[in-house]
């Protein structure tokens, strides 16, 4: 089977989690969660539910789902975030773990609840065929839930050439070795993320809109999560971008119906619900 994964980024993603497996996070993600999952009912989130959570990372997201279903089913590819996954879900009976890329998870077809990827599909060499597999354990109207980088389609001309330019160094930085990437990165979250995050905080609560400032969506987040970030970001060797009606396209592609995207920060997230 092809197994669409890049070797390259598994591994920095895997040493991403384990230096920063969140556990110093705790209560502090409660407001990055519901901008993930506020279209999801919570109706099917409930204790006969069976789902899973593709690619995992350090279970940062199932570690709010897990109380609230009967089984998680979490997946990797890279064996060191599982561990890292396995450590912050510890207290939790009803999460189980296989090291497998999103092409080949080994639940049944057609036998899940729900369904949730995020932050994922735009690493992914093909992501189309990743996200058909998802959608393929899915039951027949079962939810699934996915976040991919936006090509900021809903951004003025300017907020797109200062991405461009920021691309450049990315493609350069994310070729160094980690250590390296570690260090540069959180100077990056230094100097870059926390101004432009604290001033879109005191210019919202001067009651202005802030929506078009760069990184705005990091008001309200701690500086733990900007430099998990920027080593997200600037870090990793394969990043693919999607409008808003790419994603709808390969989402109705994979069998996804009745699909719809959130308004609000980050983009896109979308659901759709099995055909």
């Amino acid at each position: 089977m092809n197994k669409n994964i890049d070797q390259d980024v598994i591994n920095d993603f895997g040493k991403e989690w384990d230096t920063y497996d969140q556990s110093k996070l705790n209560l502090k993600l409660d407001e990055a969660y519901l901008q993930y999952f506020n279209l999801l009912p919570e109706k099917y989130l409930n204790s006969s539910a069976i789902g899973f959570d593709a690619g995992c990372g350090s279970g940062r997201w199932a570690k709010f789902v897990a109380p609230k279903v009967k089984t998680l089913y979490c997946f990797d590819p890279s064996q060191k975030a599982l561990n890292v996954a396995q450590r912050n879900l510890s207290n939790f009976n009803n999460c189980f773990f296989e090291c497998k890329s999103i092409n080949e998870f080994s639940v049944l077809d057609e036998s899940m609840d729900f369904g949730y990827c995020l932050g994922v599909l735009h690493h992914l060499p093909n992501t189309l065929s990743a996200l058909s597999h998802c959608v393929s354990k899915l039951k027949k109207g079962a939810p699934f839930l996915l976040y991919i980088y936006y090509k900021f389609d809903n951004k003025p001309l300017w907020f797109k050439f200062i991405w461009r330019c920021v691309d450049v160094i990315r493609k350069l930085i994310c070729r160094f070795p980690f250590k390296l990437k570690l260090v540069i990165t959180r100077l990056i979250a230094i100097v870059i993320y926390l101004p432009l995050a604290r001033l879109s905080f005191f210019l919202e609560l001067l009651g202005m809109n802030v929506s078009n400032i760069p990184l705005s969506d990091y008001r309200k987040k701690t500086f733990y999560f900007m430099c998990t970030d920027a080593l997200d970001r600037f870090g990793t060797k394969l990043e693919k971008r999607f409008t808003k009606a790419e994603i709808s396209s390969m989402m109705i592609k994979s069998g996804l119906s009745e699909i719809k995207f959130s308004n609000s920060t980050p983009f896109w997230v979308a659901i759709g619900y099995k055909k």
